[in-house]
């Protein structure tokens, strides 16, 4: 119901990338903030005018990942989701700081006001800054990582110890960014726990009707000019996607 509660609506929430440019201090870092705020912004409205569901932020261009985020990191990250927030007040939104850095995505996703999309052991983090009200999303599986310590863990029985350890929901994806993910686990995960199940990567216009059970689908690469993550959010590609994708929920 928490699902419910944010989306107004159970199964095909469609939630748009907001790769935000590199940031300042970052290998590839060449604008300064108001240019990165202003972009991040443009492609908010973009979304918000194509009538896409939510929208997570993210520092994919910050390459190469660190695990050692300054402050300065959940700094900027602050500014652009702050800016976002005001500019879509009423569009559910989510943070991820890459790598790994949950609770920097946490306490940015609480001084923004956003929804949470990482995966770890915030709970307890999250009750001691007064955030219970931000969900965390657990990626399972996760993309463009190494499983061979859970290669003998199903994917169902990653899904419903998700669930025991009171994650808000899981994401599913394929082996890289925009890589399809796998209609069956779709299928074996939501059958096994009882929390929402999202899509996280390789939806794109020609297979929706494949993903229409899950809760959510997360799409970055797709609404790109081109398809590449990296690019800009190309409009007309948004606004083709959502028109397919009311006419499927009727």
């Amino acid at each position: 119901m928490k699902f419910l509660d944010r989306f107004g609506r159970l199964k095909s929430v469609v939630i748009g990338m907001i790769h935000v440019k590199a940031l300042p201090g970052t290998p590839l870092g060449c604008m300064n903030m108001s240019q990165i705020t202003e972009e991040a912004c443009r492609e908010a409205a973009i979304y918000r005018d194509a009538g896409i569901d939510g929208v997570i932020i993210e520092n994919m261009h910050d390459i190469p990942y660190s695990f050692s985020v300054g402050p300065e990191v959940s700094a900027c990250m602050t500014a652009v989701c702050a800016a976002v927030r005001s500019m879509c007040p009423g569009l559910p939104l989510g943070v991820q700081i890459l790598s790994a850095a949950n609770q920097q995505a946490l306490a940015v996703a609480l001084a923004s006001g956003l929804l949470n999309a990482c995966a770890g052991d915030l709970l307890r983090y999250r009750k001691q800054i007064g955030a219970e009200h931000v969900h965390i999303f657990t990626d399972i599986k996760k993309k463009h990582s190494s499983h061979a310590l859970t290669s003998d863990v199903s994917i169902e029985e990653t899904a419903r110890a998700a669930e025991f350890f009171l994650s808000d929901g899981l994401i599913i994806t394929g082996a890289a960014t925009g890589v399809q993910a796998d209609p069956r686990e779709l299928r074996e995960v939501s059958q096994s726990v009882r929390i929402p199940v999202l899509i996280g990567s390789g939806v794109t216009y020609d297979n929706i009707e494949r993903y229409l059970d899950a809760n959510g689908m997360i799409i970055g690469s797709h609404f790109k000019q081109g398809g590449h993550w990296a690019n800009a959010v190309d409009p007309e590609q948004v606004k083709r996607f959502m028109r397919k994708i009311h006419e499927l929920r009727k």
